[in-house]
């Protein structure tokens, strides 16, 4: 049976743990070498800006970034760790889901998704930066 963008999302949410705007920051404050994945494409992040040293990596492109097994040119380093934590993010939190979940699949195991996505976070007052 074919699923919604809102079915897969759903399920994304229940296999992996959502955290609060506020919780990334202290997370990041508190963990710099926590690493934020902003999943959406790059043209969209100039309106909401990024988390304080986010990096971007639109969701598309997610899982070869993060394989072991590609050749070192595909791959990003930085998503090589499996065991170090990671937060997805993105407009309003659906994709991140499917980022977090993407990256629990592939043996990551401290991926959580921002509930609310930058949208949340800049509704929080919290601090961001435009993308490099």
């Amino acid at each position: 049976m074919a699923k919604t963008f809102t079915q897969m999302v759903d399920e994304a949410k229940a296999d992996v743990p959502g955290v609060s705007p506020q919780e990334v920051q202290q997370r990041m404050q508190q963990n710099p070498q926590m690493l934020v994945v902003d999943v959406r494409e790059p043209e969209s992040l100039a309106g909401t800006g990024i988390a304080p040293g986010a990096m971007n990596v639109p969701l598309g492109v997610l899982p070869i970034k993060a394989d072991r097994e590609l050749p070192a040119e595909m791959r990003d380093e930085r998503l090589q760790d499996r065991d170090q934590p990671v937060v997805v993010t993105c407009m309003r939190g659906g994709q991140a889901a499917l980022g977090a979940k993407t990256l629990k699949d592939m043996g990551f195991t401290n991926v959580s998704y921002m509930e609310g996505g930058m949208t949340g976070w800049n509704e929080a007052g919290l601090p961001t930066e435009q993308p490099k």
